[in-house]
């Protein structure tokens, strides 16, 4: 048998399909063989057993004592207790409601008929899954146009607000936090609030939350008598929450049927339920991905969407992924470090910026083709005979696929009819399951993230330091050195990190720094 004939059964033999989606899975060009697939039976009866008992309500997240549920958004009817069912199902109903009231101008603005823009405020999976969802089924002319802020970058949070302009005064601001106190979040929505009041706005009469039960967020927006509230569950976690009041309120505001949305991650949901690796494409992708990696994430996922919609797909999935699997310790407390590293952008755009070392250098990963059939509504010309522009990007993407892996370079390619609501709810549910699975295969929690806590903690200290800092330099007058400030302040441990802090501040012009730059010992610090 010739090579071309043996891929070509190869393709038929690990081919999935599902008809009511029309999604493909294709991992045929992943070098597996036959042995592998035999030694990773106990791991995924495992995986099957997990995911039932995921469902089932059972404390997933140990670290924090919570289940995680976020299937049961899509099939509250799966949901452990009546009253988990009946918060779903009424929140839902509440989003619609909500959306009804906006885009007839029941609710409007105090000096307008109607809102005319909606402002984002959150951070991680708070912002990029409703950026995802934006960006792929965006229309010309929504009902409402959308802005984000993602970040606590004052230049950044100046530049949206600047592009608001006047419109700030029709803009609803949708503040999403389940605790209310994650930094990038309350900075975005503090920073927002002084904008409105600046402009003369009222902003409770502009401002929505989603947010935890008995949050400071919520009871901020009670007491000041925001639009609404909206829950955020804590057995949702922030990357897999775009089918709650994350992503549904923003979603349902743009004009995006979030039924159908819902309805595709319930299909997907369904189809990975079954216990048969060919006949389960979230199982499917979770072995390809241990088989490249070696189950240690030795190789990068790249992920390359051939739609100009999907370009925020690879981020979507960088935090989906990475949060999800980056672990230290496994769940039996040894020291593993797993984890996948995502990146990627959208072809063939992006095939001009690095698929020349996919083919040719380090062979450190493998792809994900993400492959959508159908390529417009509207007629296109031909600019070759018999040759539209949506055939070119067929043929770049197979030929892409081709090159890889005749020069040894694996990939996974997942298709798709369309870019619509059903079938980004199905790409959704897809992912997150084979999260799911991949975890139960190299036995990590998927469903914390002690680096990131880490992280806010170190951030914290950093901001105390800041704090005693200005504190002493109030205090004392006069021009003190780095030395005489870590002293005093008792943390000389820190010094470097007191360095990093005078030059960002003077940078503001919240302090003064006399010296050499280049010298950081020479530096005197004072307030002018």
């Amino acid at each position: 048998m010739d090579l071309a004939t043996e891929l070509w059964q190869r393709y038929q033999d690990w081919l999935y399909y599902h008809a009511e989606l029309g999604l493909y899975v294709d991992i045929s060009r992943m070098r597996f063989t036959p042995d592998f697939v035999s030694a990773m039976e106990p791991k995924l009866k495992q995986a099957f057993a997990d995911m039932k008992a995921l469902e089932s309500g059972a404390i997933a997240n140990p670290d924090e004592q919570r289940m995680v549920g976020h299937y049961w958004l899509r099939a509250p009817e799966l949901a452990p207790t009546v009253d988990l069912r009946q918060d779903i199902v009424t929140t839902v109903d509440r989003i619609e409601a909500f959306v009804r009231d906006v885009h007839t101008g029941a609710v409007h603005p105090p000096n307008a008929a109607k809102f005319t823009n909606i402002l984002s405020i959150g951070i991680g999976g708070s912002a990029l899954g409703p950026q995802f969802v934006a960006q792929c089924l965006a229309t010309a002319e929504p009902p409402l146009q959308i802005s984000f802020i993602d970040n606590t970058d004052p230049d950044g949070i100046d530049l949206v607000l600047a592009q608001l302009g006047d419109r700030l005064a029709t803009t609803l601001a949708i503040v999403i936090s389940k605790s209310g106190g994650t930094p990038e979040a309350a900075n975005g929505a503090k920073e927002v609030q002084y904008a409105y009041e600046q402009a003369g706005l009222d902003f409770s009469k502009y401002a929505v939350a989603v947010t935890g039960k008995d949050s400071s967020l919520e009871k901020l927006a009670k007491q000041s008598g925001w639009l609404d509230v909206f829950p955020m569950w804590d057995w949702v976690g922030g990357r897999t929450s775009e089918l709650s009041a994350v992503g549904l309120l923003p979603a349902a505001l743009q004009g995006v049927d979030i039924r159908a949305m819902l309805q595709g991650a319930k299909i997907m949901d369904a189809a990975t339920r079954v216990e048969n690796l060919k006949q389960n494409p979230a199982a499917l992708l979770a072995i390809a991905w241990y088989f490249s990696g070696n189950g240690k994430g030795e190789k990068d996922m790249v992920v390359l969407p051939y739609k100009d919609r999907l370009l925020l797909f690879s981020r979507y999935l960088q935090q989906l992924i990475m949060e999800s699997l980056g672990k230290e310790k496994d769940l039996a407390g040894n020291t593993v470090y797993q984890g996948i590293a995502v990146y990627g952008n959208k072809g063939s755009t992006d095939q001009h910026a690095y698929v020349q070392q996919l083919r040719e250098g380090v062979a450190n990963f493998f792809a994900t083709f993400i492959e959508v059939l159908h390529d417009s509504d509207k007629p296109h010309p031909e600019v070759e005979v018999g040759i539209t522009s949506g055939d070119y990007l067929s043929g770049l993407l197979q030929g892409t696929r081709q090159a890889l892996y005749e020069n040894g370079r694996d990939s996974i390619t997942v298709t798709i009819p369309t870019v619509s609501a059903l079938n980004v709810g199905a790409l959704i549910a897809l992912y997150e399951r084979t999260v799911s699975f991949y975890a139960s295969f190299v036995n990590v929690n998927a469903y914390h993230q002690p680096g990131v806590e880490a992280g806010k903690k170190a951030a914290a200290k950093v901001l105390a330091l800041q704090t005693r800092l200005m504190e002493l330099l109030k205090a004392e007058g006069g021009k003190l050195s780095l030395e005489q400030i870590a002293e005093k302040i008792a943390a000389t441990s820190e010094i470097e990190v007191l360095y990093r802090i005078v030059r960002h501040l003077h940078a503001n012009q919240r302090l003064h720094l006399e010296g050499e730059l280049s010298k950081p010992a020479s530096l005197l610090v004072s307030l002018n």
